[in-house]
């Protein structure tokens, strides 16, 4: 999805231009949260929701540096200190028949053991079939970090749809996702661009570019502002949009 002018120019609207340079070293890219909880750990922040023991979304920056290929040990999952009513047990998951998914993956935050181990807290996993798991969600983590290194410097939203009457697994009745999506936002000039994605939670063999969705739907799926900070004109368009020519799909 890109800011434009029309459909025939990728130009953006010369007041857009100029709020985007001002703001793009300290753009406050977090979305709202409709629970109130939000949790921020040195590599990437949360709104945590109790009713279904999850995230409702997750968000980090993620940049050309930060994709490195250490291979630290992969700790045990644990409970996220941070979350006062205290995140789900992972006994939970124990013969779910689910797989403990990450929202944001340790494959994104390798540049320090720190941010790597941060993300095995429960607050950060989802139930997810091992078959979507290991597919099509996690071709879409692949790909956002090939175009984190083609584009410089992305900023990520991704979670389960958290809505009534979902499957739980455990004893603390950990709420099965029917749906998960991602939404990527490229701030930076001389294109501004954003793409989201809301794939079914089963896997799939279909292209990614077949889940794309508007921000708009999103929104309304979920009742979260992604990007409130954005500048309205520019929000208005890029939430709008579903066109994802301006990402490579190769």
């Amino acid at each position: 999805m890109v800011a434009k002018k029309n459909e025939n120019t990728n130009e953006l609207p010369e007041s857009s231009k100029e709020t985007i340079d001002k703001k793009t070293t300290n753009f406050e890219y977090l979305p709202s949260s409709t629970t109130g909880v939000i949790v921020k750990h040195n590599g990437y922040q949360l709104s945590y929701s109790e009713q279904h023991e999850q995230a409702e979304w997750v968000a980090y920056t993620l940049d050309k540096s930060d994709i490195v290929y250490t291979n630290y040990e992969r700790p045990f999952f644990i409970a996220d200190p941070k979350v006062s009513t205290k995140s789900a047990d992972w006994r939970n998951y124990k013969r779910s028949g689910y797989d403990k998914g990450h929202l944001c993956p340790a494959g994104d935050r390798r540049a320090s053991k720190k941010a790597h181990d941060e993300t095995f807290y429960t607050s950060n996993i989802t139930p997810q079939n091992h078959e979507f798991n290991a597919g099509i969600w996690n071709k879409l983590e692949q790909k956002t970090r090939y175009w984190a290194k083609k584009y410089h410097h992305l900023y990520v939203v991704t979670g389960g749809v958290l809505e009534p009457n979902l499957k739980t697994i455990g004893n603390e009745k950990v709420s099965v996702p029917n749906y998960f999506y991602k939404v990527l936002l490229d701030y930076t000039q001389p294109e501004v661009k954003a793409i989201a994605f809301l794939m079914p939670h089963k896997d799939s063999n279909q292209p990614l570019y077949n889940f794309v969705v508007s921000i708009d739907e999103l929104e309304e799926k979920t009742g979260i502002d992604f990007f409130p900070a954005l500048p309205d004109e520019l929000e208005d368009t890029l939430e709008a949009s579903t066109n994802y020519k301006n990402w490579s799909f190769r």
